[in-house]
């Protein structure tokens, strides 16, 4: 990829600043159609739509959708551009056929600056907010409903899973002894708890690691993830990519681990004597290593540290 970087806060939205924004129209730069699958306030898609792309975007977040639709309201009067609300894992369930076909296809996983910063959606630990975090009003529970209703072995796998808590049975002990005193609803329930197990000198890294792994349970994302990969990737054009940037070790590893599978010529176990999958390679890996923001675009946004973009081509 070339080393040329647009300036990170080039083409800011109101509704939160594009991801490693550069390297993804690099990647899609030959698409003439493109599947948003996390469209948020709609940063990528217009980066899309400028350079005369036909865009359909999804999103499970009906305040982001519809920030983006405002947005980017005369290319959908045009008919460049449609907003469908709906969970990338079942984008079918959004509206989309299953004959529709793109030459590129984005998911930003995560979540958005605006939703970290509306202290009303519950993602944030600043003093006070709710315990939410749910992207859309598909998830079972809020955040407060989960933490007050797992069980403790479940919660304790949960935190170290998602979180890698090496004193996850200790702190799901913590947890369920507090919530019976008191049920959790704020976000300082929460920070109370963590710092009760891992000691007055934890701070920011050790919440937002905490309230990661607890939002990624409330929206399913990991699973739904899973689920979502194998459908993307049959929607591609012969030649079609798919770009990928997740924030979470999880996320980049369920994607590193699908892309080498599908670049591979065989995928049996190594003790069959035959081959009997399918014998060929679906097609490429584009990012031999996950593509990381400038410390320049980090420094325009902070959101940017985390990520890591991964890409993949299907064969012509």
């Amino acid at each position: 990829m070339s080393p040329t970087r647009t300036p990170p806060v080039a083409r800011v939205g109101a509704y939160h600043v594009p991801v490693l924004l550069h390297e993804i129209e690099e990647l899609l730069a030959n698409a003439t159609t493109v599947l948003d699958c996390t469209l948020g306030g709609g940063g990528h898609s217009a980066a899309f739509l400028e350079r005369g792309m036909r865009v359909t975007g999804v999103d499970r977040d009906p305040r982001a959708l519809a920030a983006a639709r405002e947005r980017l309201a005369d290319y959908e009067k045009s008919g460049q551009f449609r907003a469908l609300l709906g969970n990338y894992a079942d984008v079918g369930g959004a509206g989309l056929a299953d004959i529709e076909k793109f030459d590129g296809i984005l998911l930003d996983l995560g979540v958005s600056s605006h939703q970290f910063d509306d202290l009303s959606r519950g993602f944030t630990f600043r003093e006070g907010a709710p315990l939410d975090m749910r992207m859309g009003t598909d998830a079972d529970l809020d955040a407060a409903e989960l933490l007050n209703t797992i069980d403790e072995v479940d919660l304790s796998a949960l935190l170290r899973a998602y979180a890698d808590e090496p004193r996850a049975a200790r702190m799901a002990r913590e947890i369920i002894r507090r919530r019976e005193r008191r049920p959790f609803a704020t976000a300082d329930d929460l920070v109370d708890a963590i710092r009760a197990v891992l000691g007055p000198r934890s701070g920011a890294p050790d919440f937002a690691r905490i309230f990661q792994a607890v939002r990624i349970a409330v929206n399913d994302e990991l699973a739904g993830l899973e689920r979502a990969l194998p459908d993307l990737r049959d929607r591609l054009t012969p030649g079609g990519v798919l770009a990928i940037i997740s924030y979470h070790s999880g996320e980049d590893r369920l994607v590193k681990n699908a892309f080498r599978d599908w670049s591979t010529a065989c995928t049996c176990p190594p003790r069959l004597m035959m081959c009997a999958c399918r014998g060929v390679p679906l097609g490429e890996t584009l990012t031999r290593k996950p593509v990381s923001a400038t410390d320049e675009e980090v420094d325009g946004n902070t959101r940017a540290r985390s990520a890591r973009l991964r890409a993949w081509r299907l064969s012509r």
